[in-house]
């Protein structure tokens, strides 16, 4: 499975989040781009007003000299009726947009409004009335003006006939790869709202949604690589046989990127593939590297190549990337418990259960957040405090590991054994890296290896964080252990 409570060797010292200070540079005009209010009376409409806005943001994140605050931030205000004030607060950011969208029919009405939070002034409005087909030219122009202006209030830049060029220059730019086909852009916004909810069956829609957009437009570069990434989601999660879903992701991420060679979201997509299924490290490097490059704002780049820099080794080189990632992004459950994961691996277990709690809190209902704090209080001494987590997860994966190494350790052989079992018939096909961290939880050695043999054979990316995994530390000693490493690449 992608989503591991270990990942490789990270700093002796690294605070959790929750107190961790990411001073925003000052010179940098710095902005949140909140979901936009869907004023529609079709409530499923709600997928074209929070596409529209992350449409938005995604541009405006690719603009260089701009911090924008990242989506699963930025979003976490949604219907929570919070002041202006204390979202930039949280955020840490200096301005805000903010809108509205009526679509009825083939008609959409746009009301955006850019606020500087200091003075609680408005720096530019715009209301567009306008034809669905000519969506993509009032995106363009309200990311104009909100460089425009930025530049203009916090930098002094003058907003004269070069700059207004060089500025829409930047913003085509920035919205590489998407489609001029209203139709597929509607059905690609719908793929991205159900790609959000991490369910087998939102996944499968999300999946239907990105292929009808393909249908229409094939070259629609963007939907290619939603599409990888959903495929790599349900490859991750247990949705789909590893080698199915890694395969289409890597097809979906090659598609992408030769339509759109300068595309960030592609050059992710295909360097999870290399890193999760190939274990080419050197290669999934590379596209990382290419991401940050396109787009420096990018808090999945981010976090992307900090999890590579941390399975390569460099770990001051991780911990920078991943406070940059908490700047952009300090209100994600994801950022909190990659912090957790952190400390797990430097055995800082109160650290970790910290920052496992701290996701929780903000994505109570997220799969994970209660396994990972479950084995995290395991590691504490305080399994019965626990086994009250393991029960409440969701993923059936990481609840079935945790129950079966909480009731191993305290004494249940039988609740331990029914709960690994449950693991095996059910997902033994697409989790043997969680089997194997179960037999060697419970000192079944050989039962360890052979499936950290199937692990391998079936190319579950779990093995890449195999080298540091605390839960594995009973198979150290034994002569398999080096060379199992050596062959992945990690001795």
């Amino acid at each position: 499975m992608v989503f591991q409570v270990c990942h490789p060797d990270l700093p002796q010292s690294f605070p959790p989040l929750k107190s961790q200070a990411v001073p925003a540079d000052k010179e940098m005009p710095s902005i949140a781009v909140l979901p936009f209010i869907n004023m529609s009376r079709d409530e499923e409409n709600e997928y074209f007003a929070d596409g529209l806005s992350e449409e938005l943001l995604n541009v405006l994140a690719k603009i260089r000299g701009l911090r924008v605050a990242s989506r699963t931030s930025a979003f976490s205000f949604k219907g929570k009726g919070v002041d202006i004030p204390t979202v930039a607060q949280k955020l840490n950011v200096a301005t805000v947009l903010e809108g509205s969208v009526r679509k009825s029919g083939k008609r959409v009405r746009i009301t955006a409004q850019l606020i500087e939070v200091a003075s609680d002034s408005h720096l530019w409005s715009e209301t567009y009335d306008r034809e669905l087909d000519d969506i993509f030219a009032v995106q363009d122009d309200i990311a104009q003006s909100v460089v425009k202006e930025l530049r203009a209030a916090l930098m002094g830049e003058t907003s004269d006939k070069v700059a207004s060029t060089s500025t829409a220059a930047e913003v085509r730019q920035a919205a590489t790869g998407r489609s001029d086909n209203p139709e597929a852009f509607q059905l690609y916004l719908q793929g991205k709202f159900y790609g959000e909810r991490v369910t087998q069956a939102d996944t499968d829609k999300a999946i239907d949604l990105f292929r009808r957009a393909l249908a229409i437009d094939p070259s629609f570069a963007l939907a290619w690589a939603g599409l990888s990434q959903i495929h790599f989601v349900q490859a991750g999660y247990g949705f789909a046989p590893i080698n199915e879903g890694f395969e289409r992701a890597r097809e979906a991420a090659q598609n992408a990127l030769r339509l759109a060679p300068d595309l960030a979201e592609g050059h992710i997509a295909l360097g999870t593939v290399l890193e999760g299924n190939d274990w080419n490290f050197t290669a999934a490097e590379a596209s990382f590297r290419r991401a940050l490059e396109l787009a420096p704002g990018d808090a999945n780049a981010l976090r992307a190549a900090a999890q590579l820099a941390r399975i390569m080794g460099r770990v001051d080189e991780a911990l920078e990337l991943l406070r940059k990632a908490v700047a952009l992004d300090p209100l994600s459950a994801r950022t909190h418990r990659q912090a957790a994961m952190v400390a797990v691996m430097s055995e800082r277990f109160d650290e970790a259960a910290a920052s496992f709690q701290l996701a929780l809190d903000l994505a109570p209902k997220a799969g994970l957040n209660h396994a990972f704090l479950a084995i995290t209080r395991l590691m504490q001494g305080r399994g019965q405090e626990g086994l009250e987590f393991a029960e409440a997860e969701s993923h059936d994966v990481f609840r079935n590991l945790a129950l079966a190494m909480i009731h191993h350790a305290e004494g249940r052989a039988a609740e331990s054994d029914a709960a690994l079992q449950t693991l095996i018939s059910g997902f033994g096909w697409t989790a043997a890296y969680q089997v194997a961290e179960a037999y060697a939880y419970r000192n079944e050695v050989e039962k360890a290896f052979e499936w950290l043999e199937r692990a391998y054979e079936q190319r579950d990316p779990g093995v890449t964080v195999s080298a540091r995994d605390v839960i594995l530390r009973s198979l150290h000693g034994d002569p398999r252990w080096q060379p199992f490493l050596k062959r992945l690449g990690l001795a």
